[in-house]
């Protein structure tokens, strides 16, 4: 039986949210090795374990992988998460790339200062509503299908689903507008192995919060 992936990372979303999104879609376990220091991060980058001295690290299948795109990618070809064609692979990228940009902004908006948050949740909602979701609203009406590449479950539906709920921690009401995206959610929500991650308990994270990034600054800088 082949080993489970470990994944190396502090305790919390970060960069590795995605990657633990997509193993758990897939259904596949998987441990976890915080990094709890500067220490820690130091030991794996001496030991020749992080390829560019960073983290995320996910050691699967022999390899110790880094650079969250390349596993993401990775883990969606090995997992049939990936199209069945080279056409449909580059439709998924798109989707991907544009819901990492907007992940981005989602991530940053529990670490604004007090002053700046509502500035930052109004471009969060500008963006959101504006350039992001109409688009995949409009894939999902343009085609009549429950997924949004090649009616097949992909990587691209994993992270949509993530954005969405990571979207609505900022801001409830955020999908009122996009009701294809609502039932959207509400159908990946329940397929058996995401419904197990969204329980409470399961190795997804909660957002970081202000009062986290002491303890996560000691171990990057």
């Amino acid at each position: 039986m082949a080993e489970k992936p470990t994944l190396h990372y502090f305790n919390g979303r970060g960069r590795m949210e995605t990657i633990r999104w997509l193993l758990a879609a897939a259904g596949v376990e998987f441990e976890e090795s915080f990094l709890e220091s500067k220490d820690d991060l130091t030991k794996l980058q001496k030991d020749g374990s992080l390829l560019f001295q960073q983290v995320p690290m996910v050691e699967i299948d022999g390899m110790k992988m880094v650079q969250s795109r390349a596993i993401g990618n990775y883990i969606a070809a090995k997992y049939n998460l990936y199209g069945k064609d080279l056409k449909q692979r580059a439709l998924i990228d798109m989707y991907v790339e544009a819901l990492m940009d907007l992940n981005e902004l989602l991530m940053a908006h529990s670490l604004q200062p007090a002053d700046k948050k509502e500035q930052h949740l109004a471009t969060i909602v500008d963006k959101a509503t504006n350039r992001y979701f109409p688009v995949y609203e409009k894939v999902l009406k343009d085609h009549g299908q429950d997924f949004l590449v090649g009616n097949q479950f992909s990587r691209a539906d994993v992270q949509l689903l993530e954005t969405l709920l990571m979207a609505e921690e900022c801001k409830p009401d955020l999908l009122a507008k996009f009701p294809l995206l609502q039932s959207f959610k509400a159908r990946t929500s329940n397929m058996p192995t995401i419904k197990k991650f969204l329980q409470p308990g399961s190795q997804r994270k909660p957002p970081l919060q202000e009062k986290d990034l002491p303890k996560v600054k000691k171990i990057f800088y």
